[in-house]
C-alpha cells in the first residue's frame, strides 16, 4: 500500500565526492555491495514514497544507470554545482504544479531508515509545519549545520552552516542531517527569494526555514531516534564507518 501518495522525494546525487579520492559520483560508490545512492533509493521506497527525483550532475549517466533499476524513477540535472537549494531548483519541471509534500533526500546519506522518513513525513503533517527538517544529535558536530531552536518553545528558528556559526552556536550539538520534508507549493515559493550571500556563495536550502519563519509560517525539526542514520559518506574512512555500523547491527540497511 502506498502511504504517502502525496509525497515526492528529490534526492540530491549531482556532486562529485572529491574526498573520496575516486573518479566516480560519490552516489555511485558501494557499501555492502550496493550503491550509496541503492540504499537512500530503497529506504524512501520502503517508506511508501513511490514518486522519485534524482537529482544528477556529475557523470550523470553513471547515476542514471544506478537509479533506472528503480521503476519510474524521474531525472533532473543540476549543470552547475551552486549548492542544495539551487539543486532543488533544478527539480522544479518535475514538482509542478506544485501539490503535496516534498522530501528532500541526500543520494550518500544511506544509512536513514524507511521509519526515519515515514516519521518525518507524519510530524510534518499533524503539525501542519511548511518545513520540517530531521535533525540528530551528536557527541561532536563538527562540520554540520546546526539546528538553532527558541528558548521559549523549542521550535525550530534557523539551521546555521558551521562556516556561518558563531563560537556560541557552534556549541550547539544538535544538528541537520540533510532531510526534509517540504509543503511543496511553499518551498518553491520560498526558494525563488533565497540569495547567496555567505561564505561559500551558495544557494543553500536552510535558507528556505529563515524565509519561512520571517513569513510567520510554522516550522520544525524531528530528532532521529538514532543518531548514527544521520552518518554521511564523504571520504573513504566515512564508508569503513558506514560498514562497521551495519556490521555490529547499530543501524539497518
Amino acid at each position: 500500500m502506498n502511504l504517502h501518495n502525496t509525497v515526492t522525494a528529490v534526492i540530491l546525487a549531482a556532486g562529485k565526492g572529491t574526498r573520496m579520492k575516486s573518479e566516480l559520483p560519490k552516489v555511485a560508490v558501494v557499501l555492502n555491495e550496493s550503491p550509496l545512492l541503492i540504499h537512500v533509493l530503497r529506504n524512501i521506497e520502503s517508506a511508501g514514497i513511490n514518486r522519485k527525483v534524482v537529482v544528477v550532475g556529475y557523470r550523470k549517466d553513471i547515476v542514471t544507470d544506478i537509479a533506472k533499476s528503480f521503476p519510474g524513477v524521474e531525472f533532473a540535472e543540476q549543470t552547475e554545482q551552486l549548492g542544495t537549494g539551487h539543486a532543488v531548483i533544478s527539480a522544479e519541471k518535475q514538482l509542478a504544479p506544485y501539490t503535496g509534500y516534498t522530501i528532500v533526500a541526500c543520494g550518500d546519506a544511506p544509512l536513514i531508515s524507511a521509519k526515519s522518513f515515514s516519521e518525518l513525513i507524519e510530524l510534518h503533517k499533524a503539525n501542519g509545519y511548511s518545513a520540517t527538517v530531521l535533525s540528530a544529535k551528536m557527541d561532536n558536530p563538527t562540520g554540520y549545520g546546526r539546528i538553532i531552536r527558541s528558548s521559549d518553545d523549542g521550535s525550530l528558528l534557523r539551521i546555521v552552516e558551521e562556516k556561518d556559526a558563531s563560537p556560541e552556536e557552534k556549541t550547539v550539538n544538535e544538528v541537520n542531517t540533510g532531510t526534509y520534508c517540504f509543503n511543496t507549493e511553499d518551498l518553491f515559493t520560498a526558494l525563488k527569494q533565497i540569495g547567496n550571500d555567505n561564505a561559500q556563495k551558495e544557494y543553500y536550502l536552510t535558507d528556505v526555514i529563515k524565509i519561512f519563519r520571517s513569513l510567520g509560517k510554522k516550522v520544525g525539526a524531528k530528532t532521529l531516534a538514532n543518531a548514527l542514520e544521520s552518518h554521511g559518506i564523504n571520504s573513504p574512512d566515512d564508508l569503513a564507518l558506514a560498514k562497521q555500523y551495519i556490521d555490529k547491527g547499530l543501524v539497518g540497511v
